[in-house]
């Protein structure tokens, strides 16, 4: 005998979510010689809001970043842009990677740098005018950079040139934002700069995903968390999926006592539950 579950009339199908989804992940493999770095992974990243991506060190987060993003080739899966292929929405999606993956020693200027990210109006040949240049310099005015317009990108401070990167990803006008570590090594004063911006662009009704790895601040910065070690571990709002038991089963043990104590009270206090969220 066969039997089949009843569906909730109103909740919607996977391709529903899929379709609605500003960046939808199905069954995402990575692997490095013999060894997944990133097994059948799924994820469905809600449109508008902040996700968080953590896991404890070698668990997959930038390599499932970069997988989607199409700079690594996955042995399987699909990945899906506003129900699309990635391929079909590039222009949508602004990157911003991991600043010691970049060569800064590369001789250009700060706004040249900003400048790039509009190659999608400008075209490789395409003549940078005076619209342009406005508007480069505005995306430096958000990240506090005009200062610094005509300067050699090599000449900066490493939390200065994160600054101009980030500049470069709202040059492009984009509606997804991806971000691999884009805290790392800064000063307070830029990580404050820099969640502003990304709290602007999500007030404003873009997605912006990062590649996270400081958990004190997962819950004052982010609305979503996604939770992997090489496999998916939880998904879902903050409130209800950064517990301590997520926690433990994504760091396999790995958080220091001291640290997690310190979450603990965090969790506690915000009166986090200590389930998994539904996937």
């Amino acid at each position: 005998m066969t039997i089949t579950l009843a569906r909730d009339k109103d909740a919607p199908t996977d391709a529903e979510r899929r379709m609605a989804s500003p960046l939808a992940i199905r069954g995402l493999t990575v692997s490095y010689g013999q060894k997944p770095a990133v097994f059948s992974v799924d994820m469905t990243v809600r449109a508008g809001h902040m996700t968080a991506i953590i896991g404890p060190n070698g668990a997959g987060k930038s390599t499932l970043l970069k997988a989607a993003l199409g700079i690594l080739k996955p042995l399987a899966g699909t990945v899906t842009v506003l129900g699309q292929p990635m391929a079909w929405q590039r222009e949508r999606i602004a990157y911003v990677p991991q600043r010691a993956s970049v060569d800064w020693d590369f001789p250009t200027r700060v706004i040249d740098v900003v400048l790039m990210g509009m190659y999608g109006q400008l075209g490789l040949l395409g003549r940078v005018r005076a619209k342009h240049r406005a508007q480069a310099m505005d995306c430096l005015e958000r990240v506090g950079m005009t200062d610094f317009a005509t300067r050699q990108i090599g000449q900066l401070s490493g939390g200065q040139q994160q600054r101009v990167f980030l500049a470069r990803a709202l040059a492009q006008g984009a509606d997804l934002y991806l971000l691999d570590e884009p805290f790392a090594g800064v000063d307070a004063a830029t990580e404050q700069a820099i969640i502003n911006v990304l709290k602007g662009l999500r007030d404003a009704g873009k997605t912006v995903v990062a590649v996270h790895h400081d958990l004190s601040t997962v819950r004052d910065y982010f609305d979503d968390v996604f939770l992997i070690n090489t496999q998916a571990v939880a998904e879902g709002p903050v409130a209800t999926t950064f517990t301590q038991a997520n926690l433990q089963t994504a760091y396999g043990g790995r958080l220091a006592g001291a640290q997690m104590d310190a979450l603990a009270e965090t969790l506690v206090g915000a009166g986090a539950g200590t389930g998994a969220a539904a996937r």
